[in-house]
C-alpha cells in the first residue's frame, strides 16, 4: 500500500502545483490590471508632497490616470464576462435517485470504500465513456434547482444536502455501459472515476477549474453574435474581451492538461485497491462497447433518424449488435457468456425509460432531430424497424430515384409500359438500368462517377433532390423547436418521458440550450455523402424493391449493417459490387446475374411511397 500511497501522493502534488501555476496566472492578470492605478497613485502621491511638481508631471499623472481607468474597465468587464459566463455543460439525461436507487448505493459504497466524497448526482450520456463534471456554475445549478423541485426526493434537496450538491461534481455514465457491462464490471470501470472527486475536492484544484472554464465560457459567449438593440454598439467591446479571455485561456492551456493529468494519476491510483484485477477485464468490455454502439449508430440507427424515426431502445440494441459480433468474430468469443450475470441496467427502476430518454438525446447529437416526438419524428421499435424504417427507405429513395428520372425526360424502359394515368413513366427496375447503361461511359469507372457520363447527370440530380429533402426536413425541425420553445415561455410543460426522466432536454427544459446557438448535429456520425454514393444507395433501393415485389424478399436489420435484404430468411450481402459496376461503369452484367440467382423481374413496376 505504501507504493500506492507514493503515486496518489505524486499525482496530487502534480495537480496541485499546476493548480497553483493557473491561479497564479489569475493574479498576475489582476496585478497588470493594477499596475497604472498604482503608478498613478504614486504619482499623485509625489505632487502632494512635493517631489513631482510642474506643468510636465501634471500631465504625465492625468494621462497616467485616463490610462488606469480605461485599464480597470476592462478588467472590471472581463471579470464580469468571466463570471457571468456560461461553461458548456455535457447534454446528459439526469438520472434521479428515485429512478435508479441501487446504483446510487453502489456508488456511494464505492465511494466509502474509496474515502473520496461521493458524487452529488449521476447523468446518462449516450456514448461509451464516463466522466466527472462540474456543475457549480449559476446557469447549471438552475437545472438543478428545477430536478430537485421536480424530484423532492432526488439528491441535494434533504436537510444539510444543499451544500453537498452545489461542491460535489456530477457523474456522468455512458449509457451503453449499464446493459452491456454486468454489475461488477461497472463497478470496476467506475472506480477510477469516482475517485476523482477526492482530488476535485481540494480548493486550489476547484478554483483553477472554476477559472479555466469561465475562461473558456467566456471565449465561446465572445464568439457567438450578439443579440439584442445593442448588438452593433456592443460588438466591438465584446470581441476585445474575448480576445483578452482567449490569450489568457492560452496561456493556461498546458497548466490545465497537466493538472487533468495529475488528477487523473491520483485517482487512478487511489482505485487500485478495488477491483483491480477485474477492472483489467472491463476494459475489455468498454472497447467492445464503443465498437458496436459506433456499428449500431453509423450503421442502424442513422438511417431510422434519416426517416424521421428515431429507435427507442438504442441501449438494448447494442446488446444485441454485440452478441451478433461476438458470434461472427472469434476475437469476441466467450463474451456472451457473461450474458448470464446480473445487467447493470437492473440498478435502474425502469430501464426501459431511461433507454428511451438516452436513445432521443443520441439523436439529437448525431443527427439533430427535434427534442420532442411529432408526426414527422417518433419512435421506432426494434420489431417495427424492418418494415417502418428499412422497406420505407428503400421505397422512399426508389420514388426520389424515378422522380429525378422523370424531370430529366428518361423514357420508361422498352420492356414497360409507357406510362402510368398521370403521364409520368412506370417505375421498373429495367428503366434505370436501360438508362445507365446506355450512358456513354468508356468503362474505365474511377471510383468518382466518370466513367459514365449519364451517371453523373443523375448523381447530380440525385444529391439536388436529396438537399432539396433534407432542407425541408431541417425546416419543419426548426419549426417545432420554433413551437416548443414558444410553448415554454406560455409556460406549457413539455411531453414528459415515461417514468420520470427529463428526456433529451433534462430538467426544466432543453440541456442543448447551454450550447447556445451551435447548430445541430453537435457531432456528426457521417462526412456527407457524395452524388456517386448517393446514386448508389438509390439504385440498390430501388433493386430491393424490385426483389421485394417480384421475388418473395422481405426487408430485415441486420445489427451490425444495418437495413438487410433477405431472400429465403437469408441475408444477401454481395448486392454492392453489382450495383457499384452499374453506375461507375455502365456495366449492368454483374447485376443481371444476381437479379437472376434471386429471381427479380426488371419490367415488372414496384410499388412506391
Amino acid at each position: 500500500m505504501s507504493g500506492t500511497g507514493t503515486g496518489e501522493e505524486l499525482g496530487a502534488q502534480a495537480a496541485r502545483a499546476r493548480a497553483l501555476a493557473l491561479l497564479r496566472i489569475r493574479s498576475r492578470a489582476t496585478a497588470v490590471a493594477l499596475l497604472p492605478a498604482a503608478v498613478a497613485v504614486v504619482l499623485f502621491a509625489a505632487g502632494a508632497q512635493g517631489f513631482a511638481d510642474g506643468g510636465g508631471w501634471e500631465a504625465v499623472r492625468w494621462a497616467v490616470t485616463a490610462c488606469a481607468v480605461a485599464v480597470l474597465l476592462v478588467a472590471a468587464a472581463t471579470a464580469i464576462a468571466v463570471v457571468r459566463a456560461k461553461p458548456a455543460v455535457s447534454p446528459t439525461v439526469p438520472l434521479s435517485e428515485k429512478a435508479a436507487p441501487d446504483l446510487y448505493r453502489l456508488v456511494r459504497d464505492l465511494a466509502d470504500r474509496l474515502d473520496v466524497p461521493a458524487p452529488s448526482a449521476i447523468a446518462l450520456t449516450p456514448d461509451c465513456d464516463s466522466w466527472l463534471e462540474d456543475r457549480t456554475h449559476p446557469a447549471a445549478d438552475r437545472a438543478a434547482r428545477e430536478a430537485a423541485r421536480r424530484d423532492p426526493d432526488g439528491p441535494g434537496t434533504g436537510p444539510g444536502r444543499r451544500r453537498r450538491v452545489q461542491a460535489a461534481p456530477v457523474l456522468v455514465i455512458g449509457s451503453p455501459f449499464l446493459w452491456w457491462m454486468r454489475v461488477a464490471e461497472l463497478r470496476a470501470v467506475l472506480a477510477p472515476v469516482v475517485a476523482g472527486t477526492g482530488p476535485s475536492a481540494h480548493p486550489d484544484i476547484a478554483a483553477a477549474r472554476r477559472f479555466v472554464r469561465g475562461l473558456d465560457g467566456a471565449v465561446a459567449d465572445a464568439a457567438a453574435p450578439a443579440q439584442g438593440p445593442l448588438s452593433k454598439v456592443l460588438r466591438l467591446p465584446h470581441a476585445f474581451i474575448g480576445r483578452i479571455a482567449r490569450l489568457l485561456l492560452r496561456s493556461c492551456h498546458s497548466h490545465a492538461a497537466e493538472m487533468e493529468r495529475g488528477v487523473a494519476a491520483a485517482a487512478s491510483t487511489r482505485a487500485q485497491a478495488v477491483d483491480y484485477g477485474l477492472r483489467i477485464v472491463a476494459q475489455e468490455q468498454v472497447g467492445l462497447a464503443y465498437a458496436g454502439w459506433d456499428r449500431l449508430l453509423t450503421r442502424v440507427a442513422l438511417p431510422a433518424w434519416r426517416m424521421g424515426r428515431w429507435p427507442s431502445r438504442l441501449d438494448a440494441g447494442v446488446v444485441s449488435a454485440l452478441t451478433e459480433l461476438s458470434r461472427r468474430d472469434r476475437l469476441a468469443d466467450g463474451f456472451t457468456s457473461r450474458l448470464g450475470e446480473r445487467p447493470a441496467c437492473d440498478l435502474l427502476e425502469e430501464p426501459g425509460a431511461a433507454d428511451e430518454a438516452a436513445s432521443l438525446l443520441a439523436a439529437r447529437l448525431f443527427h439533430g432531430g427535434p427534442a420532442e416526438t411529432g408526426p414527422d419524428w417518433s419512435p421506432v421499435d426494434w420489431q417495427q424497424y424492418p418494415e417502418e424504417v428499412v422497406d420505407r427507405k428503400w421505397r422512399t429513395e426508389a420514388a426520389r430515384l424515378h422522380r429525378v428520372l422523370d424531370d430529366m425526360g428518361v423514357p420508361p424502359a422498352s420492356s414497360a409500359g409507357a406510362s402510368d394515368v398521370a403521364g409520368a413513366a412506370v417505375p421498373t427496375l429495367a428503366r434505370v438500368v436501360e438508362h445507365l447503361v446506355s450512358g456513354d461511359g468508356n468503362g474505365s469507372g474511377n471510383g468518382d462517377g466518370s466513367g459514365n457520363g449519364r451517371g453523373e447527370e443523375l448523381a447530380a440530380g440525385i444529391s439536388a433532390a436529396v438537399a432539396r429533402d433534407e432542407a425541408r426536413a431541417q425546416a419543419q425541425s426548426q419549426g417545432h423547436a420554433q413551437g416548443h420553445a414558444q410553448g415554454q415561455a406560455q409556460g406549457q410543460s413539455p411531453q414528459p418521458v415515461p417514468g420520470g426522466f427529463a428526456g433529451a432536454g433534462g430538467s426544466g427544459g432543453d440541456v442543448l440550450d447551454f450550447w447556445g446557438p451551435d447548430p445541430l448535429p453537435l457531432f456528426p456520425l457521417q462526412p456527407p455523402r457524395t452524388g456517386t454514393e448517393l446514386l448508389a444507395d438509390h439504385v440498390a433501393a430501388m433493386v430491393c424493391c424490385a426483389a421485394v415485389d417480384t421475388a418473395g424478399a422481405a426487408p430485415g436489420l441486420d445489427w451490425l449493417d444495418g437495413p438487410a435484404l433477405l431472400v429465403d430468411g437469408a441475408r444477401r450481402s454481395d448486392l454492392g459490387t453489382p450495383v457499384l459496376s452499374l453506375v461507375e461503369d455502365g456495366d449492368a452484367g454483374p447485376l443481371h446475374s444476381w437479379l437472376a440467382s434471386v429471381g427479380v423481374r426488371t419490367d415488372k413496376p414496384v410499388r412506391l411511397v
